[in-house]
């Protein structure tokens, strides 16, 4: 359904008046996503996405479920940007056959050894000068723009159940297990990537801003990010397998 479809089948007296409300959330959420997209995706086509999300959860929301409209609203306009790029994903397919290795390569290490994997063993596990493991890492960071948000088709789907559907109590347990196994994944990040999660995702910091706090390079930072977040999915294997 295009966007004056969408917006014809959930006019009503409010409607107007809270999709101008929240529209700044849109553009605010295509803007900080776009720090970690390429050039050839345009903020026009995210606003446009999340324009959408924000009118399906103008339509679906109800109250009696608990959570709050900006709550609700906020995921519908990601998951509708998430679609949008998953639609257009550009990145080739050994990016993301590298992405998968770099994972695994983490997940062995850190089983055998019982500590965090550096670069320079997932360098060496892996049979490659540590240049050309860190550009593996600078080409991967496309394909995990959201990274956090879209740890699993699992994930996502927990938080939309916990939103829309009446739970029982073992889909609510496993809701529960997998953003308590999540946090504690994310707190057990060697500091320093710790640290760019934070910023990026609780602070909003863009890529330039957080390698401006951690005197580094934009993609530096980028690398770090993708590092972080192919250890958080070796770590949360069990779950995102499934």
């Amino acid at each position: 359904m295009n966007g004056v479809a969408m917006y014809a089948s959930v006019q009503t007296g409010g409607t107007d008046q809270r999709v101008m409300q929240h529209a700044p959330l849109v553009k605010r959420i295509a803007y900080h996503l776009m720090s970690r997209l390429p050039d050839s995706v345009q903020v026009d086509d995210l606003i446009q996405a999340g324009m959408l999300g924000l009118l399906e959860a103008i339509k679906n929301y109800d109250a009696s479920q608990g959570a709050s409209f900006d709550t609700y609203a906020g995921i519908r306009i990601r998951g509708s940007m998430l679609d949008e790029v998953r639609r257009s994903d550009w990145t080739p397919r050994s990016v993301h056959k590298k992405s998968r290795m770099v994972s695994e390569a983490i997940r062995t290490i850190e089983n055998k050894s019982g500590r965090e994997a550096r670069d320079i063993d997932v360098a060496a596990y892996l049979g490659i000068p540590i240049d050309e493991y860190n550009h593996i890492l600078q080409d991967s960071s496309s394909c995990h723009v959201f990274s956090v948000e879209e740890l699993s088709q699992t994930g996502d789907s927990y938080l939309e159940q916990a939103l829309n559907e009446e739970e029982d109590l073992t889909d609510g347990l496993s809701r529960e297990g997998f953003e308590q196994a999540l946090a504690n994944a994310i707190m057990a990040l060697p500091e320093r990537e710790r640290l760019v999660i934070s910023l990026y995702y609780d602070e909003e910091l863009n890529l330039r801003e957080i390698g401006e706090v951690l005197n580094v390079s934009e993609s530096r930072v980028s690398q770090i990010s993708t590092q972080a977040i192919l250890r958080l999915r070796s770590r949360l294997s069990e779950w995102t397998s499934n």
